[in-house]
């Protein structure tokens, strides 16, 4: 596949992940995006040998938008600090069938995750097996019977504003796991990580990067918002 490079400089390669792609490389071996991203540095810059590529925070495979990988070792440590102590800001569109009640707010649950079936559940109270999970939200726009969705996750966690959105009741589009009533036909998700916000690790200055919208009809209603 084309990469799609968002911004890139020494250290860092900021690229628009596909829905469908695995940031990672797992079991089933299939083509992963850091692998991709190698082959696309390894030609573009003739490098001999390896090429390091360090993943420093992931998407869902069925989620596309932003994903920022460190070309550096030193990048790499720098950037994953800045995500562990909540030093970034990201924001991810979403399109959904309901519109949300209310129209913005905070949510907070404590999600639990059955690794063995890959899904997590959303408990709205302490749970002590569960990770304090929290994201702001706010309707952007209604088109065409689907609602857009603004997010901005506080925390990380697995499936997290996929489960937090579905326990508004409002399931994203295409995410059958947590209540969408059908597949999308890409068997995408209509979840986008439109955009990132960090420190550059050697700058030290703010960086801003937007992903364009995917191809798919589903987000076709919302594509004059960018």
């Amino acid at each position: 596949m084309a990469l799609e490079v968002l911004f890139e400089d020494n250290h860092l390669l900021v690229v628009n992940k596909p829905a469908g792609m695995l940031v990672h490389g797992d079991e089933t071996g299939d083509e992963s995006l850091d692998l991709v991203a190698k082959k696309y540095i390894k030609e573009k810059y003739n490098k001999p040998g390896n090429v390091f590529i360090g993943v420093v925070h992931r998407l869902d495979r069925p989620v596309s938008g932003v994903v920022l990988l460190a070309k550096t070792s030193k990048a790499l440590t720098r950037l994953t600090e800045l995500f562990r102590d909540k030093k970034t800001r990201k924001i991810y569109w979403a399109v959904v069938h309901k519109k949300p009640v209310p129209e913005s707010g905070n949510l907070v649950h404590w999600l639990v995750k059955d690794s063995s079936r890959n899904v997590t559940k959303a408990y709205p109270k302490l749970n002590p097996n569960g990770l304090r999970s929290e994201l702001n939200y706010k309707l952007l726009s209604q088109q065409q019977g689907k609602y857009l969705i603004e997010v901005n996750p506080i925390t990380g966690r697995p499936h997290q504003i996929r489960v937090q959105l579905a326990s508004l009741h409002c399931p994203i589009a295409g995410d059958l796991k947590y209540g969408a009533a059908e597949p999308l036909p890409d068997k995408s998700i209509a979840l986008h990580a439109r955009q990132l916000q960090f420190e550059h690790p050697t700058l030290k200055t703010p960086i801003t990067v937007s992903a364009p919208l995917p191809a798919a009809a589903i987000w076709s209603p919302f594509r004059s918002l960018t």
